[in-house]
């Protein structure tokens, strides 16, 4: 079969490019091994926010007094909980099919691997080969869980994402390898249901790509919450060979030995990139990325990459983005590059993390002079309200000009307020212009005017 575009991956990236191709015309076919919606909508964002949800509700009912309601007898059903995590991704991932079929997308169900000439081989689950041919041709094969050499994964013992997902029996210990996203995630997921966590990172702080003053505020939180921080530490290795895990842990107090009965590597991810004929193409990679252009042209003519196998962060929304800008580049228009400083960042923990642009560290190596203002939650009528005062907003300005240079958020709803963020610095809105513009009484969002009116010294409420 020929195509205008043929999408190599099904995930946000692969998915939201051939909804765009068909939308511009493009007579447009999709490839997928596995299921619809690729590891976002089956193994990621969406079933990890069902399990969240689900630890959520169960905090709440434990916390029932805190609100004047009494409840008793409440106790998590861990495979109802995972079952219900599951419902949420196949409801998706069917969600994707429909958008296909609506958009007359042709769907191939199996491996593709690139070949010269603008073809593609497909190998079905039954072992049946077809090959196909398209004037472009976009690969946004996803990432993985990443293995350490001394932290193999054997999906019982030790784990990766997926299996966290689906274990068939909550385990009553667990220590988590990583405290970037998604090891700060499962952490409160496991730590909310009754499972022991302690969570080693090497870096010397938690969440470590965020500001040094979000990440201190979550290990406060996460003590509060009995869950073991060790930071500055790096798991040595692992005996498996008893009933559980033997995790040996270098501290810099010393080597320190944490009994539990899963280890949950969340060490980041890797490329989905090896055989899938970039070599016999002759596309160029560069540290387990294809190295593309700011439109996501490859170096070879007519094959295009976007998603985690590019450079950037590894992010649903992220993907997106790229597939639309890509695809809108080969129809002849006029897409921007993407602002990869203005990408918001989520984590959905308890309390919530959300940031976009220069943390303060970040703004202050670029060689901008600073006003920098900080709303605690406990000043916020509504967070009061809500039984919710741990947190703050941050916000940075330069204090120049008043460009936005950042926010950076932690408590409660905070990965829905930071729209208004990336919104304000996409538009050059200044710190003055949203200190000006009101902002509704009582919301948790007030918090971004009130950071901003302490950076220019116009504090009310604090």
């Amino acid at each position: 079969m020929n195509y205008d575009v043929i999408i190599i991956g099904s995930g946000p990236g692969g998915y939201v490019a051939a909804i765009r191709a068909a939308q511009l015309g493009f007579k447009t076919a999709i490839v997928e091994k596995e299921s619809l919606g690729g590891v976002c909508l089956n193994w990621g964002c969406i079933p990890t926010k069902a399990l969240l949800k689900s630890a959520q509700v169960f905090q709440y009912l434990n916390h029932a007094q805190d609100y004047g309601i009494s409840v008793s007898g409440a106790k998590a059903d861990f495979s109802a909980v995972i079952k219900r995590s599951r419902n949420v991704a196949d409801a998706n991932s069917k969600g994707v099919a429909f958008l296909m079929k609506k958009n007359k997308i042709e769907v191939i169900m199996g491996a593709a691997k690139v070949k010269p000439g603008k073809k593609i081989d497909v190998t079905d689950a039954a072992g049946k080969k077809t090959e196909h041919t398209a004037s472009h041709i976009i690969i946004a094969t996803g990432s993985r869980s990443k293995e350490l050499s001394n932290l193999k994964q054997d999906g019982k013992k030790i784990i990766g994402y997926r299996e966290a997902m689906s274990l068939p029996v909550q385990p009553k210990s667990m220590v988590i390898v990583g405290a970037g996203a998604i090891g700060v995630e499962f952490a409160y997921f496991y730590n909310s249901i009754g499972t022991k966590v302690t969570v080693v990172e090497f870096l010397p702080n938690l969440v470590p790509i965020e500001d040094e003053d979000v990440s201190k505020e979550l290990e406060r939180n996460f003590r509060k919450q009995g869950i073991t921080t060790m930071v500055g530490s790096s798991v040595e290795k692992v005996d498996t060979a008893g009933a559980g895990c033997k995790v040996t842990v270098k501290t810099p107090q010393g080597n320190q030995v944490i009994e539990c009965d899963v280890v949950l590597s969340a060490v980041g991810v890797s490329t989905n990139i090896e055989g899938i004929g970039l070599e016999e193409c002759g596309i160029k990679t560069d540290k387990g990325k294809i190295v593309v252009d700011d439109f996501y042209k490859t170096n070879v003519a007519g094959y295009y990459a976007i998603g985690d196998i590019v450079k950037g962060p590894a992010l649903a929304h992220v993907a997106s983005a790229e597939g639309i800008v890509c695809v809108e580049k080969i129809k002849g228009l006029n897409p921007s590059p993407i602002d990869y400083n203005n990408i918001p960042g989520c984590t959905y923990c308890f309390p919530e993390i959300a940031s976009v642009g220069y943390t303060e560290k970040a703004a202050k190596e670029a060689g901008y002079q600073l006003k920098v203002g900080k709303f605690p939650y406990s000043a916020s009528g509504k967070a009061r309200a809500a039984g919710h005062t741990e947190g703050f907003v941050k916000v940075i300005f330069d204090a120049k000009y008043g460009e936005f240079l950042g926010a950076h958020m932690i408590g409660y709803n905070v990965t829905e307020m930071i729209a208004e963020c990336v919104v304000a610095r996409k538009l050059e809105t200044t710190g003055h212009e949203i200190i000006k513009a009101i902002h509704p009484h009582p919301t948790m969002s007030e918090a971004v005017k009130g950071a901003t009116e302490s950076a220019y010294g116009e504090a009310i409420d604090i």
